[in-house]
This record gives structure tokens, sequence and C-alpha cells, in this order.
């Protein structure tokens, strides 16, 4: 957390589950929680309408490859698909 950010409570895992009713009215009043598990935090609980922490793009997403550049040549079939079904079901009768 930063300097400028206001006090969070922590919540454990416990309490989330035996006081839930009581968190989600604080948490829609605009109270922020950090929920804690055995006193490792874990996750935060936060109002939707809260502001999203910014994400500091260390560079930009770039595509490369695929399987385009394989460029694998495709087999043509001997027989249509529906006649492979066709001989497939007449083993089954």
């Amino acid at each position: 957390m930063s300097v400028n950010e206001p006090q969070v409570e922590r919540l454990s895992q416990r309490e989330l589950r035996n006081e839930s009713g009581r968190v989600l009215r604080a948490v829609s009043e605009g109270q922020s929680f950090v929920l804690t598990n055995s006193g490792v935090p874990v996750g935060r609980i936060v109002p939707l309408d809260a502001p999203a922490p910014a994400l500091k793009i260390a560079r930009p997403a770039r595509r490369e490859g695929g399987w385009a550049t394989l460029a694998i040549e495709r087999k043509t079939a001997e027989q249509s698909l529906s006649a492979t079904l066709d001989d497939l079901r007449g083993d089954r009768l």
C-alpha cells in the first residue's frame, strides 16, 4: 500500500464466512478490505465503483508466429466424410 492510500481493514477468511452480511454492507458503503488466509494477504474486496489500480505496462503485447507461419499443407481425403461415417455405422449393425 502506498502512503496516500487509506488504511484498509484486514479480514480473515473465517471472519468473511461468519460475518458476510456485515462485510457486504460495509463494502456497499465504500469500505475496502484485504482478505487474509492464515495471516497472509490473498485478495482484496473493494466496492465496484472503486477506481482500478493503474498497471504499468512494461512492454506492449506483440503477436509473433502462429499456425499460419508453419505453412502446413492440407491432405485431401480419398472419400467424403459422409461416406466414411456410413462405413463406420455399417460396422455397428
